[in-house]
């Protein structure tokens, strides 16, 4: 029987993963591959916190860039990711598996007020939380959410499930010579410069020593394997 190798994990899937094919909204077939491979997680017994982007709807920085006040924008980034997370937590139902939304802006007609102490009976009860709204702050991105839960939650490792496989020690757009780092420490990746995740999320991750997984979320099963430790994407290490 494969045994996990982490017991309690945040997942950070960023809203351009939900895009599909498409340039704007949700590819519905995506949610469903996704939420199918949660579903493996689930039956491990893996605790399961899910913080989702949304700039598949709606990017702040888009917005400031367009004219709009950056607060404004950044507040609808936000809401952007509430309509991603009631459309996983619809997906994780119709499989019948256990979920939450907690959001951090008071929306109490769709989700729950986001309360540490809550989610970590939740968590214990073997819910699945997804988390809405960011840190509930602008300026702040959704990547710097997610670490933060990570840390309140008291998750083991951060997966950062993306597009691509993992960090590259060059742009691999730009250069065929470009070679998959399989682990890097964090002070590897500030001295070369490699992309990991903003600044702001990546010093906060390294600070509290939080293990980041970096890999492509849309390669069926990698999630679980993730979980099992297999070596996939790019983990980055204290």
């Amino acid at each position: 029987m494969n045994k996990p190798k982490y017991r309690r994990i945040l997942l950070k899937v960023s809203g351009e993963a939900l895009l599909g094919d498409n340039t704007f909204g949700i590819d519905h077939q995506v949610v469903k591959k996704i939420v199918e491979e949660l579903k493996e997680v689930y039956k491990l017994g893996v605790e399961l916190g899910i913080v989702i982007g949304g700039g598949n709807i709606f990017r702040g920085v888009a917005g400031q860039k367009s004219g709009m006040d950056r607060v404004r924008a950044d507040n609808i980034g936000m809401l952007a990711t509430l309509i991603n997370a009631l459309i996983i937590q619809d997906a994780l139902i119709s499989q019948k598996i256990p979920c939450r939304v907690l959001s951090a802006f008071e929306i109490i007609k769709v989700a729950e007020n986001y309360i540490r102490e809550k989610a970590l009976i939740y968590l214990a009860r073997k819910e699945v939380l997804i988390l809405a709204c960011g840190t509930g702050n602008p300026f702040f991105t959704t990547d710097t959410a997610a670490v933060l839960r990570a840390l309140e939650l008291k998750a083991e490792i951060l997966f950062k499930a993306t597009k691509v496989d993992g960090v590259y020690d060059k742009d691999p757009i730009k250069d065929s010579t470009a070679k998959k780092l399989d682990t890097l420490t964090f002070d590897e990746a500030l001295i070369k410069k490699l992309k990991v995740m903003d600044a702001t999320a990546f010093s906060l991750a390294r600070d509290y020593k939080l293990p980041i997984l970096i890999f492509n979320l849309l390669k069926p099963g990698n999630i679980k394997k993730a979980i099992l430790g297999k070596n996939i994407g790019t983990l980055v290490i204290p």
